[in-house]
């Protein structure tokens, strides 16, 4: 899989290509996910994209889907290409992880607004807080929904920090969900890489 900082039909692999290439690099690609991955207490996880993930979740989808017309190639890039972090930014699919399904029920219904809530901390900066659900709305006025998309944007101030090695905590305020955790070294180093 070759990066090349933007994700065309181009500089996808056919299916062929892929399944070959997978069969080989799949355990690379789940242990850069792991890395990736911040746990928010018990019930969020925080898997933050790069163009690596992405890439493998459009490859995944051709794969599964069995696409390979031009038109439904371009439809996956376009789904998933936005969640790719542009040097600014990072960006995070947000899951909610409630195994008792009735349990998931009540504690959707108690996080309303719990992707809002969203912060990273950058040692001797504010708080940013998550940009969530640009695509479309998740949640309503009964509950909100299990996956979220969310985005933190950093000043250049903060990028340089996060690049020099600064603490970062990641966390949330939600009145019902409060919780916050250090960002492992190992994690933050990847992460460092997405920013300019």
């Amino acid at each position: 899989m070759q990066l090349t900082g933007h994700i065309t039909a181009d500089s996808l692999m056919s299916l062929e290509a892929y399944t070959k290439w997978r069969k080989l690099h799949k355990p690379e690609i789940i242990a850069h996910r792991k890395l990736r991955s911040v746990r928010l207490g018990e019930h969020i996880n925080l898997q933050f994209e790069s163009e690596t993930t992405i890439r493998y979740q459009i490859q995944e989808m051709l794969r599964i889907e069995k696409v390979f017309e031009e038109e439904g190639i371009q439809q996956e890039i376009e789904a998933y290409a936005p969640l790719v972090p542009d040097g600014h930014n990072w960006k995070a699919t947000m899951m909610i992880e409630y195994p008792d399904v009735n349990e998931r029920k009540r504690e959707l219904a108690r996080l309303i607004g719990v992707e809002d809530r969203l912060f990273v901390e950058v040692e001797g900066h504010a708080r940013v807080y998550s940009i969530a659900d640009e695509d479309l709305d998740r949640e309503n006025e009964v509950k909100t929904s299990a996956v979220h998309f969310v985005r933190f944007e950093f000043t250049p101030p903060m990028r340089a920090a996060i690049q020099a090695g600064a603490a970062v905590k990641i966390g949330c305020d939600h009145t019902h969900y409060p919780s916050h955790v250090q960002v492992s070294p190992e994690a933050l180093a990847s992460l460092a890489g997405d920013l300019k």
